[in-house]
This record gives C-alpha cells, structure tokens and sequence, in this order.
C-alpha cells in the first residue's frame, strides 16, 4: 500500500476525531469504539490494509504498547492533583492493592477451574486482566485539575497504579512455568520482582518528576532561561524517568507515573491550594486574551507565581494531545487482531465472570470500611476497564517465550476482554456517568 492511501485514511480517522468529540459525549458511544472498528475494517477480516500478529510481530507491538503505556501513566500522574493526605487517596491505593490482590486471586482458581490450567498459567492469565486501564477510561478519568469527584479520581489513580503492581504476579506466573528463575523459595521475585521494583520505581521516578521540576522552575523565575519546548520536557523526563528505572531493575511504569505526580507537586508556589488553583485559571485566561502571543508566554513562563502553573499547564496540555494519538494506534491495532481469536467454549464463562463477579466483588471487598456512598462503590465497580496493560503483558509473555496452546488461549481471552470492555462500557459511560452527574447534582442542591 503506497503512502498516499495511508496518508488518506490516517487524515480521514483525524479529522473524524476532531469533528466527532463533541457528538460522541452525548451518544452512548466511545472514540475507542470507533478506532476499534476502524482497525477491524482495515484489519484481515477487512480491507486487508492492516495485518499485524500478535506471536510474529510481539517484538515491535511490545514496544508500541509499552510506549502507549508510558504516555497515559504520565498523564495520570499529573492528574492527580490532591495532597496525599486526602482521604480520596486511601480508596485508590486499596483498588490498586487489594483489589487487585483479589481479582488475581479469584481469577487464577477460575481459571484452574475452567481451563484446567497449571497454577503458573493461570496466575499470569489472571494478572494480565488484572490492572485497569490508563488509556482507554478517559470518559471516567478526571477532567482537569480542579476535579474532585471521587469516583473519578479512584479510577484515574487505581488506573495509574495498577498496571506497574501487577507486573510482580507476571513475573511470579512465568516463574512458575519455568520461563523464569523465581529463585529457591521464590526469594528471588520476592525482594527482586516485588519489593525493590515497586519501592525502587516510585521512589526513582517521584526524585526525578521533583528534581527536574524545581530545576526548569529555578531557572525560568530566576533567569528567565529554559522557556518554551514544554513538549521536549515531557518527553525527556519520561526518557529519564523510565531509563534510570529500568537501569535499576525496577519498574518503569510505577516509575513514570511517580515522576508525573512529582512534577506538577514541584511546580506548585507557596500559597494554598485554592491560591494555586487560580493560578491555573488565570495562566488559561491570560493566555487566551494574548492571542498566544510568544512574548506574552514567556512573561507567564517566568512569572514568579504563575511559572508553576503555567508550565503544568503545558506539559499536561501536550501530553493529552499524544495520549490521543497512542490511543487511536493502539486500539486500532486490537481491531485488526481481532482475527487471531479462537475461543473455548468456557472462555466467555470466564469473561462474563470477570467483568459481572469478580470485579464488583473485589471493589466491594477492598473499599469496605471507607466512607463511600453506595453509588460510588458501583460506579467503579462497573468500570473496571481493560485495555492497553493486559495488551502489554500478554505480548510480553509471549517474548519470554510461552508455549504455543497457552499463547492462542491467552491471547483470545485477552483480546476479546479488551474488545468487550471497549464496547460493553464505551456503550454505558455516557448514561451512567449522566445518572451519576444528576445525583450528584441533586445531592448538592438538597
């Protein structure tokens, strides 16, 4: 296929993406379902254009799906906003933790039952559906920074975090396949696939979002250098963030993520916080009554008070145009390898499981004990969306070289659950999120 047909239809899927936003929030109807049908269409089923294997080309998908990852866990950091003695971040990390402690678990004895599957097998099928997704929740996922919705933060944090906590149970499950060393006693995946990864990820990646942050903002308030190319700062700490992590046998993921909530922390000026969100509103404001005039954004990108803010702003701004981007690339790619799928009969038992049982139970049973009105505990109990990290993995496991009937199991489980999940919850997210928005409404008003 000649580059002017690709040209053709990767401008025709952008510009229906520019037109179709505003449309599709008041229809029960998602953009990934839309890129998913569309990587369907051009994918082998289709008009053949896009034919990309899961097991011939792991390699290349891995990388592209790794990229995507890193994007959108960088977006989620800078999201999340709130001090971290907020009550609201107590229900994240238990929805990154026991929730997902839960659904592994109850997932690996479903799958035992099931599929009969060795104990290994089944731990790394239940971790790869395990993590929620960063990329494709964007409906659920907090709007802008002033947001303090408690739903959607949990799910915009329980998203960030989970997809670097549950690479541990991969790595537990391929060593207990023999694809892996686990060590003598599994001390090994205790201390080096466990804990340092974890502790060592966060802790690498929160110096680096901090140290860079407090440099850039040195150097613009004191020295009115470093202005301008936000975009290649983004770029450049998750480079950073994400090499130093992985330099240190810890987990890069956890690490991006720590790096984008410690920059938009360092960014912040003395004040409270409502003085910082108005910094923010005002850095929006000015900038649209310049007319973006580049004089006028260098006065705000080194302004004492507003330097902060403002470069948040644009950081955030441009990383959420490329989220887009890795997101239509991604889920077009699932589209087109749809194909690949060959079913058991009792994988859809295990699907309707999933998504109707084990989620919703492993919600309730890591939120109890908080105080959290009933609706709430639902809505996230519903949206457990899957997506780009249990792409991820099971293309990882793949490369460490898991065996071939395991490799179509698993990869028709894993491709349908993400299928279903773009379908079955871009479908609900506008009227249950209108629903939710209406009570809350009412809520406040009585």
């Amino acid at each position: 296929m000649t580059f002017a047909v690709w040209a053709l239809i990767a401008g025709a899927i952008f510009t229906v993406m520019a037109l179709s936003g505003t449309l599709l929030k008041r229809l029960p109807l998602s953009t990934s379902m839309l890129y998913l049908l569309a990587g369907f269409a051009l994918g082998p089923a289709g008009l053949g254009l896009l034919s990309p294997s899961p097991i011939s080309d792991h390699a290349i998908l891995e990388v592209i799906a790794e990229v995507a990852l890193l994007v959108s866990l960088f977006a989620v950091g800078l999201k999340l906003t709130l001090p971290l003695s907020d009550r609201r971040w107590r229900a994240t990390l238990r929805l990154a933790t026991l929730s997902m402690l839960i659904t592994i678990s109850l997932l690996t004895v479903i799958g035992v039952v099931l599929f009969a599957l060795p104990l290994g097998a089944a731990i790394l099928l239940a971790a790869m559906l395990a993590p929620t997704d960063p990329v494709l929740a964007s409906d659920v996922q907090l709007a802008d920074p002033n947001d303090r919705d408690s739903v959607r933060f949990s799910l915009t944090g329980e998203g960030g975090l989970n997809d670097g906590a549950a690479f541990p149970f991969v790595m537990l499950g391929l060593g207990l396949m023999g694809l892996r060393d686990p060590g003598a006693g599994h001390w090994r995946w205790v201390t080096l696939d466990l804990i340092w990864p974890i502790a060592g990820g966060l802790a690498i990646g929160a110096l680096c979002g901090y140290a860079i942050g407090k440099v850039v903002l040195y150097l613009r308030t004191r020295h009115q250098e470093a202005v301008g190319l936000d975009e290649f700062l983004m770029l450049g700490l998750i480079g950073v963030a994400y090499g130093a992590s992985q330099l240190a046998s810890t987990y890069g993921f956890l690490a991006v993520f720590a790096a984008g909530l410690a920059l938009q922390r360092s960014q912040r000026q003395r004040g409270s916080a409502s003085q910082s969100r108005a910094a923010v509103v005002k850095v929006k404001a000015e900038g649209a009554a310049s007319g973006a005039a580049d004089s006028r954004k260098e006065e705000l990108a080194t302004h004492p008070q507003l330097a902060g803010a403002y470069m948040t702003q644009a950081v955030r701004g441009f990383n959420e145009q490329l989220e887009r981007i890795v997101e239509v690339a991604i889920v077009m790619i699932v589209g087109a390898m749809l194909t690949s799928i060959v079913l058991p009969g009792n994988a859809i038992a295990y699907l309707v499981l999933l998504f109707l049982v084990v989620r919703p139970v492993a919600v309730m049973l890591g939120l109890a004990g908080l105080h959290m009105p009933r609706d709430q505990r639902l809505l996230i109990g519903w949206f457990g969306i899957r997506g780009i990290g249990s792409i991820y993995y099971l293309l990882y496991a793949i490369g460490q070289g898991l065996p071939g009937p395991l490799t179509q199991l698993m990869l028709s489980i894993v491709l349908t659950a993400v299928a279903a999940s773009i379908v079955v919850h871009g479908i609900s997210v506008t009227p249950l999120m209108n629903l939710y928005g209406a009570r809350r409404t009412s809520r406040r008003g009585s």
